[in-house]
C-alpha cells in the first residue's frame, strides 16, 4: 500500500520530480510513430557531477568545456543530493528507442592556445584527466556503466568512466591508458571523445505497454576525427600533447545500439552493478566474527550478573539475618557514594541528550534502508531521511538531557536546554561551514548553495530547537529519578587503584571490542564516501548496528562492575567514555585509510577529508557513548 501511495504521489508530482522516484513507477518506451500516453519514444541522457578518487572536489558537468544541452530545464534535486554535491543536468545526447545511431556528431570544441581563456579551459581539461576525473551518466534513472575485466576473470561494472588519461614523460600509462596499446606517445593526454552506448531493454508481457530499459552500458573510445562535420569513428586516437601549442580541435561523437534482454526483469535491473561490487563473503565473515565477540561478552555479563552478584547478594542477606558485624567489601562498600552527582554533570547530560537523538535517528534510517526505501536508485534519499529525522528528534534529546541533569541535582535548566539545542549541532555546523567555504573557494559542485544553508539553519532553529525545548519541559516537569539508596554527606576516599582499574587504561580497553565489530563494515562505508563506490548492503549494516549497540552496552557494564569492585564510584563519565572511545579508534582507522588506500593529492582535498572525518567522529562518539 505504501508503494502504491508513493507511486500515486510520484505521478501527481511534476515531471522533473518523477525522475527521482525509482522503483515505484517504471517508464515504458516504444518506437517512434507508435507513441501512446503511457509510452514514449525519446530517451534522455542526464549527466551528474564529475568526481575523482584522487581529489575530494567534485565538479559540475558545466564546469568543463564539454558539449552542453541548450535551453533544457535541469531536474530538481532533494536535500540529500544537494548536501552530497550531486548536480544532475540534461545533456545534448538524445536517443530514440530502438533506433540505431552510428558515429553521430554532438559538437566540436576548438581551442586556440594563444588565447588565455581557451588555454585555461584546455588546462582544466588536462588537469582533470591527470587526476582521473570520471563522468557519471544516467539513462532512465540507471547509471550508464563501463564494464571491463579485472583479475580472476571477474567483470567489474563501474558506474562512471574517465574523461581521458595520461602517458607520463617516461612512457608509463596512467589509469585508463592501459586499455589501448595505441596510447603510447610520451607526456601526452588522450581524451575519450567517443562513446559506444548499448541499451538493453525488456519487452513487457503485456505487449501494449512497450518496453522497459534494464541496463545501459558504454565503452569510451578516442578518435582523432579528421572531418569533424562528417565523422567516421576510425583512425588514430585523439591525443593532446602536454606541450601542444596552436589550435586544438576536439570533436565529440557517439554510437548507440539497442538489444533485447529477456533474462533481466525491470525490478532487478540494478543487480548486475551490485553483483560486480566486491566482497559480500567478507561481510559474512565479519558478522560471524562480531557475533562471537557478542556471545563472549554476553556470557561474561550473564556470569557476573547471575553468579557473582547472586552470590554477593545472598551473602549480604545472610549477614543481615545473623547480624554479623563482618566488614563489608567489594561494590557494597560504595553504596553510599554510587549516586553522587558526577563532575561536569551539565556537559554529560547534554552529550547524553545529543547521543540519544543520533541513536534513534540511525536506527530509524537503517530500518527504512533495510526495507528498500533508500536504495541507491533513490538518489539522496538516505541523507534527506537522516537530516529530517535528526530535526524531528529534538524532543527525545531535550527530554533525556533534562531528566539526567535533574537527577544530577542541577538547577540551571535554561543553560541545559540551550546547550542541548546548540552545542553539538553548533560544532557540526561550524565545521561544515568551514569545509563549505573551502569548496566555494575551489569552485566545486559540492559547495552547498547559500539558499540551502539558510534552509538547514531554518530547520534547526525553527523546528529542532523548539522541539528540544518541549522535550526539556516535560523532562524537568517529571520528578527526578529516585535513587534506591541515600548518598552519604562525606565522600568516601577511593583506595589506590591497580593499573587496569585506573580511568585511562579502562577506557582505552573498552573501545577495542566495539571497534572490532565494525571495522570491516567501516572499510566499505569509507569506500562508498571517498572512492565513490555504491553502498547497498544495508541489511549487513543494520545487523552490525545492532551488534555494536549490544557490544558497547556489555563492554561498559563489565568494566563498570570491575571499577565498582575496586571501590571507585566515579562511574558516570567512565561509562560514557568507555564506549565513546571507539570513536578514537575510528579516527585512527580513517587516518590509516587516508594514507594506505586513497591517492588524494592537494591541500584543499586533504583538509576536506579530515574536516568531514571529524564530523563523523563526533557523531560516532555521541552515538556510542
Amino acid at each position: 500500500r505504501l508503494l502504491l501511495i508513493a507511486a500515486a504521489l510520484a505521478a501527481a508530482a511534476a515531471p522533473a520530480a518523477s525522475f527521482y522516484l525509482p522503483g515505484l513507477a517504471p517508464v515504458n518506451f516504444c518506437e517512434a510513430g507508435k507513441e501512446k500516453p503511457e509510452c514514449k519514444s525519446g530517451i534522455e541522457l542526464f549527466v551528474n557531477r564529475l568526481d575523482s578518487v584522487e581529489s575530494v572536489l567534485p565538479y559540475e558537468y558545466t564546469a568543463f568545456d564539454f558539449c552542453q544541452a541548450e535551453g533544457k530545464k535541469r531536474p530538481s534535486e532533494n536535500l540529500g543530493q544537494v548536501l552530497f554535491g550531486e548536480r544532475i543536468e540534461p545533456s545534448p545526447y538524445r536517443f530514440t528507442f530502438n533506433k540505431k545511431e552510428t558515429c553521430k556528431s554532438v559538437c566540436t570544441k576548438t581551442y586556440d592556445t594563444t588565447k588565455p581563456e581557451d588555454k585555461q579551459k584546455l588546462d582544466f581539461l588536462k588537469k582533470s584527466m591527470l587526476l582521473n576525473y570520471q563522468h557519471h551518466w544516467i539513462v532512465d534513472n540507471m547509471p550508464v556503466t563501463w564494464c571491463y575485466d579485472v583479475e580472476d576473470g571477474q567483470r567489474f561494472c563501474n558506474p562512471g568512466f574517465p574523461i581521458g588519461c595520461y602517458i607520463t614523460e617516461d612512457g608509463r600509462p596512467k589509469d585508463a591508458c592501459v586499455i589501448n596499446s595505441e596510447f603510447h606517445e610520451k607526456d601526452t593526454f588522450y581524451i575519450f571523445n567517443h562513446v559506444d552506448i548499448k541499451i538493453y531493454y525488456h519487452v513487457v508481457e503485456n505487449e501494449a505497454l512497450g518496453a522497459r530499459l534494464v541496463a545501459a552500458k558504454l565503452e569510451p573510445k578516442s578518435y582523432k576525427h579528421t572531418h569533424p562535420d562528417n565523422p567516421d569513428c576510425s583512425g588514430v586516437p585523439m591525443d593532446i600533447s602536454n606541450k601542444a601549442s596552436g589550435e586544438v580541435k576536439i570533436a565529440y561523437t557517439y554510437s548507440v545500439t539497442f538489444h533485447e534482454e529477456k533474462s533481466i526483469r525491470w525490478a532487478s535491473r540494478w543487480d548486475y552493478i551490485l553483483e560486480s561490487m566486491p566482497h559480500t563473503h567478507i561481510q559474512w565473515f565479519s558478522i560471524m566474527n562480531s557475533l562471537v565477540i557478542v556471545l563472549f561478552l554476553s556470557g561474561m555479563v550473564a556470569m557476573i550478573m547471575l553468579r557473582t552478584l547472586h552470590k554477593d547478594i545472598a551473602r549480604y542477606n545472610q549477614m543481615d539475618s545473623t547480624e554479623d558485624a563482618q566488614e563489608e567489601f567489594g561494590w557494597k562498600l560504595v553504596h553510599g557514594d554510587i549516586f553522587r552527582p558526577p563532575r561536569k554533570g551539565m556537559l554529560l547530560s547534554v552529550f547524553l541528550g545529543s547521543g540519544t537523538q543520533i541513536l534513534i535517528m540511525t536506527f530509524v534510517t537503517l530500518f527504512f534502508a533495510c526495507l528498500g526505501f533508500l536504495s541507491p536508485a533513490n538518489r539522496g534519499a538516505l541523507m534527506t531521511c537522516a537530516v529530517v529525522l535528526w530535526v524531528l528528534l529534538g524532543t527525545p534529546a531535550g527530554y533525556v538531557a533534562a531528566r539526567f541533569y535533574k537527577s544530577f541535582g542541577g538547577e540551571k535548566w535554561k543553560t541545559n536546554v540551550l546547550l542541548t539545542s546548540f552545542l553539538c549541532p553548533g560544532i557540526v555546523f561550524a565545521d561544515f561551514f568551514i569545509m563549505n567555504l573551502i569548496l566555494w573557494g575551489e569552485g566545486s559542485s559540492a559547495a552547498i548553495p547559500f539558499g540551502t544553508l539558510v534552509a538547514i539553519l531554518a530547520l534547526w532553529f525553527c523546528i529542532s530547537v523548539p522541539l528540544t525545548f518541549i522535550g526539556a519541559y516535560f523532562g524537568f516537569k517529571k520528578n527526578a529519578i529516585e535513587h534506591p539508596v541515600r548518598t552519604n554527606q562525606i565522600p568516601r576516599q577511593i583506595p589506590e587503584q591497580s593499573f587496569y582499574t585506573k580511568p585511562l587504561p579502562g577506557i582505552i580497553m573498552g573501545g577495542i571490542l566495539p571497534f572490532g565489530c565494525i571495522f570491516i563494515q567501516l572499510f566499505f562505508i569509507l569506500n562508498s564516501i571517498w572512492s565513490h563506490q555504491m553502498y547497498y548492503m544495508f541489511g549487513f549494516l543494520f545487523l552490525v548496528f545492532i551488534i555494536l549497540v549490544i557490544t558497547c552496552s556489555e563492554a561498559t557494564i563489565l568494566l563498570c562492575y570491575f571499577h565498582l569492585c575496586a571501590e571507585d564510584y566515579h562511574w558516570q563519565w567512565r561509562s560514557f567514555l568507555t564506549s565513546g572511545f571507539t570513536a578514537v579508534y575510528f579516527l585512527i582507522y580513517a587516518i590509516h585509510y587516508f594514507f594506505s588506500k586513497l591517492q588524494i593529492t592537494g591541500t584543499a582535498s586533504t583538509i576536506l577529508y579530515f574536516g568531514y572525518t571529524m564530523i563523523m567522529v563526533l557523531i560516532f562518539f555521541l552515538f556510542t557513548g
